[in-house]
């Protein structure tokens, strides 16, 4: 009897760690080979093998969890299918060469915190059903080729705290749905090609600590209310086309001294005000 059990027991250890992610899931996994030419990338998969054992995939309880192929020369367009991954909470394809507009359907992800396609070649708009995949903590996507305006819908992402989209060619204002993103600790926009005012609403923003907007065509006045955010280390607002007085609290914060850029092109440097040196203030 004992010797029954001890084989049975063997048995189902045996077929436990031969266990395969499902069908659906193997096929995005394929796909995203294919689509990114994986018989170059720089670490292949053995596709005889089993998923589990391939190079950064992240399998848990049969379900793949995490893909991380930084600096694997993927080439291409992600897939679609990449949506079919429902279990999937971290996604990180940091400096490759991908290609072409990100799918929507990254937006069925609920499951993903981390989002880094960073240092590649994207282009298109940010997909406004990212704004969907509500679990985010993060999205890095910064040094890519993306244009169009920022969606909405990522003002609903109440877990963000990272919101890296850096040197692109993103267009039009700061969507208002961002300032109630109160879990948000950075905020890097900066060489972009975003117009309009930055909002007295930035106060909501209570978690920030980076403040990256320098190098946009911005303008209006900047507001004094940025003093609340009692938690901000680091900003740069500078190279835009804000205009009026500074409080000497903000001038200090920025690492440019406030340097414009007026409508000739030429460079000045934003007056500090004497007066109204605080956000406090400014209410008065």
């Amino acid at each position: 009897m004992k010797t029954i059990f001890t084989y049975l027991t063997l048995l189902l250890l045996s077929i436990s760690s031969f266990a395969e992610v499902s069908p659906v899931e193997k096929n995005a996994l394929l796909k995203l080979y294919k689509a990114t030419k994986g018989s170059q990338w720089i670490t292949k998969w053995d596709l005889k093998s089993p998923v589990s054992t391939w190079y950064g995939v992240g399998v848990k309880e049969d379900k793949v969890v995490s893909l991380k192929l930084i600096n694997n020369n993927l080439v291409g367009q992600l897939p679609t299918e990449l949506g079919d991954l429902a279990s999937l909470e971290v996604l990180n394809l940091f400096r490759n060469s991908i290609s072409g507009s990100l799918p929507i359907t990254l937006g069925n992800l609920k499951n993903l915190t981390q989002l880094n396609i960073a240092f590649n070649q994207v282009t298109g708009a940010l997909p406004e059903e990212l704004g969907s995949a509500t679990h985010l903590k993060s999205i890095e996507l910064h040094m890519n080729r993306l244009t169009g305006v920022l969606p909405v819908g990522i003002g609903n992402l109440a877990s963000l705290e990272v919101l890296s989209l850096f040197n692109n060619e993103i267009e039009g204002e700061i969507p208002t749905s961002y300032y109630q993103l109160k879990s948000l600790k950075e905020l890097l926009l900066n060489s972009n090609k975003l117009t309009g005012k930055l909002e007295k609403e930035v106060a909501n923003m209570e978690s920030l600590e980076t403040l990256s907007l320098f190098e946009n065509k911005m303008d209006g006045q900047v507001p004094f209310d940025l003093e609340k955010l009692h938690h901000l280390k680091e900003m740069n607002i500078s190279y835009n086309m804000f205009n009026g007085f500074v409080s000497k609290n903000l001038a200090k914060l920025d690492t440019l001294n406030m340097t414009m850029v007026n409508e000739q092109g030429v460079a000045t440097t934003l007056k500090v005000s004497i007066d109204k040196n605080s956000a406090f203030a400014a209410d008065e």
